[in-house]
């Protein structure tokens, strides 16, 4: 691997050419950088993997200069705002995952947004009509959809906890990333007009992302001083400086009347977020959900996430069944099977803990699991929806009891990125971050080079008070983001997460059940097409898993719709990133291959 600060030497003083912020199309200039994405790495001495080099490298580059895994962790989530800016950024939130050798103990953030103390139930509803907004991309993109960011406080939180560097330290790398630029791919285009619509509907939006009326060129630099500023800020006064003072009053001036373009014939719905909203934000320490799967302790994101209790009942749903001993239609068939009815369960009672009594111990209880497991014909995939189990009345088992059924719409977006990071001394992150729809709300914060989030669509669009995931002041919305962790006998094995909706539960169970339970090592296991089964009629697969197994699962009954949708132009489902750590301290970093352009794995001692 070149050295990576003679690389970033040498792309400083390619770049001494004053660029302003947007796109500058010079081939011979990008050409100067270092941009190929490498999917897997093996080596020692510490290891990341995220979508994108230069989070990648920032990550490397601290860890080589003795920092670890929780200040390498925050280092690639700050660049990943600047190359990943419509997937993630200090507007946005997430859920921070850590492994530590010293303790041999997981322990969590959470990281989400929060509706403002405002936020009425009918936000959701359009005044002059009485009906709801239309989901995309009128409620998508509106102040209405903003909640408070997380992102900074679970930064400062993470390090505190962690980290051996100050968030000055760790913010260099991004910082000098935004300054000076980095190579537009056709990855970042797309996403780009994919948005346009919605990006020309704000005039800082349209100004950053839409120079001269169109998306970045590929291969051209796009740089973004006012991010570069706003990270000098945070990284001079702490994140203080984001909840409090002068930027604070912009953002919550941002969102109380977003600004609008006078061409824009979108609503633009305006929202409720204050400066005392920001002000009251916290980030929470919290217990991570733990299920044993094949010997394996299996950590995850409790609630307000449903990725923890949604992954582990799925793998207590499966632990009966012998996987490895099938063929690899009938553990698809089970699987399937499982995630099935593990969502039908989330739907009817996950939401956040602090309004909602989620039953998250019986949710992840193996006897629940096994109970569940019931439901489960070896030959034949039951009529969707099937009914949620009776986490009040079970006992493991056959016939199982069921619930009444919930009433819910998926709205969460295939946006978020996640990156995962060891050190030397064995300590492990895996990180999951957002700021939801690719492109967030869509509204740049003036000046400041960063998207808010519209984090709030993932609360049901309509209240019931019934449901979990109903709108409430102060709460949090129901994620699937599923950062994962998981031990061998005390040890680290294996760390995974993935972005994209309600597919990241997928995402992940799925890699567990490939690596596990199929066999394949850790770059296959993420590199093999993905199907989707959330409880729905159809099980919304890749193009290549139905060519590779539609054929072999028909005679189950299951049914498939080829991914994609109405947000963005891409097929795929998901984007992980892993790490699985060998013995003698030998570390596999792996990242998508082919996923949104590729992903970036690299470790501090490369090996053969």
């Amino acid at each position: 691997m070149p050295n990576l600060r003679s690389r970033v030497a040498a792309v400083t003083t390619a770049l001494a050419l004053s660029v302003t912020a947007g796109s500058v199309t010079t081939p011979a200039f990008a050409d100067q950088r270092e941009t190929k994405k490498t999917a897997t790495a093996t080596g020692y001495g510490g290891a990341v993997s995220t979508v994108d080099p230069e989070a990648s490298a920032a990550a490397i580059d601290i860890l080589r200069r003795g920092g670890n895994a929780a200040d390498a962790a925050v280092a690639a989530a700050a660049t990943l705002g600047v190359t990943e800016p419509y997937s993630a950024g200090v507007g946005g939130g997430g859920y921070f995952v850590f492994y530590s050798a010293h303790s041999g103990h997981v322990s969590t953030i959470d990281g989400r947004e929060t509706a403002p103390a405002a936020m009425p139930h009918d936000a959701f509803i359009d005044p002059k009509t009485g009906k709801p907004y239309n989901f995309t991309p009128e409620l998508v993109t509106s102040g209405v959809s903003v909640g408070v960011p997380g992102t900074p406080a679970t930064w400062e939180r993470a390090l505190e906890r962690w980290g051996t560097k100050d968030l000055d330290d760790v913010l260099e790398p991004a910082i000098d990333v935004a300054d000076r630029g980095f190579v537009v791919d056709g990855t970042f285009r797309q996403q780009t007009l994919d948005n346009k619509l919605r990006f020309a509907a704000f005039t800082s939006t349209s100004k950053l992302f839409l120079p001269g009326g169109d998306a970045p060129a590929v291969g051209s630099i796009f740089r973004n001083p006012d991010l570069a500023a706003t990270y000098r800020l945070l990284a001079d006064k702490g994140t203080r400086a984001f909840y409090h003072g002068a930027l604070a009053k912009e953002i919550a001036s941002t969102v109380q009347a977003p600004p609008k373009t006078k061409t824009t014939k979108l609503p633009v719905p305006a929202g409720h977020l204050t400066t005392a909203d920001l002000a009251k934000y916290r980030a929470l320490n919290q217990s991570p959900t733990h299920v044993e799967y094949r010997g394996l302790d299996v950590y995850g994101m409790a609630p307000s996430s449903s990725g923890g209790t949604t992954v582990g009942e799925a793998l207590n749903i499966l632990e009966p069944f012998d996987l490895s001993g099938m063929s690899t239609p009938s553990a698809l068939h089970h699987y399937l099977e499982a995630s099935a009815l593990a969502f039908a369960d989330r739907g009817k009672y996950v939401g956040d803990p602090a309004f909602v009594d989620v039953p998250t111990d019986a949710l992840t209880d193996p006897l629940f699991g096994k109970e569940r497991s019931c439901q489960i014909d070896p030959k034949v995939a039951a009529a969707k929806p099937v009914a949620p189990g009776d986490v009040a009345n079970y006992d493991g088992a056959c016939p199982a009891a069921a619930a009444a059924p919930a009433s819910e719409k998926d709205t969460e977006n295939i946006s978020t990125t996640n990156l995962t990071v060891a050190d030397k001394w064995g300590n492990v992150v895996e990180y999951t971050l957002t700021i939801e729809q690719t492109g967030g709300s869509g509204i740049v914060v003036p000046g400041r080079g960063f998207l808010l989030n519209n984090e709030l669509t993932d609360f049901s669009t309509v209240y019931d008070p019934k449901d979990p995931n109903r709108i409430e002041p102060g709460k949090r919305p129901r994620s699937s983001m599923s950062p994962t962790i998981i031990l061998e006998d005390g040890d680290p094995f294996l760390a995974l997460g993935s972005p994209g909706g309600s597919t990241i539960i997928t995402t992940v169970l799925q890699s567990i059940l490939n690596r596990v339970d199929l066999g394949m090592n850790i770059s296959d296991a993420i590199a093999a097409p993905r199907a989707a089964q959330r409880n729905a009629a159809k099980v919304t697969a890749e193009p290549e898993f139905i060519a590779a197994y539609g054929k072999r699962l028909m005679p189950f009954g299951h049914e498939f719709t080829p991914s994609g949708d109405a947000f963005t132009s891409a097929a795929e489902i998901g984007a992980a990133t892993a790490i699985e750590f060998k013995a003698g301290g030998r570390m596999v970093a792996a990242a998508e291959p082919a996923r949104r352009g590729g992903g970036s794995a690299m470790v501090v001692k490369p090996s053969r």
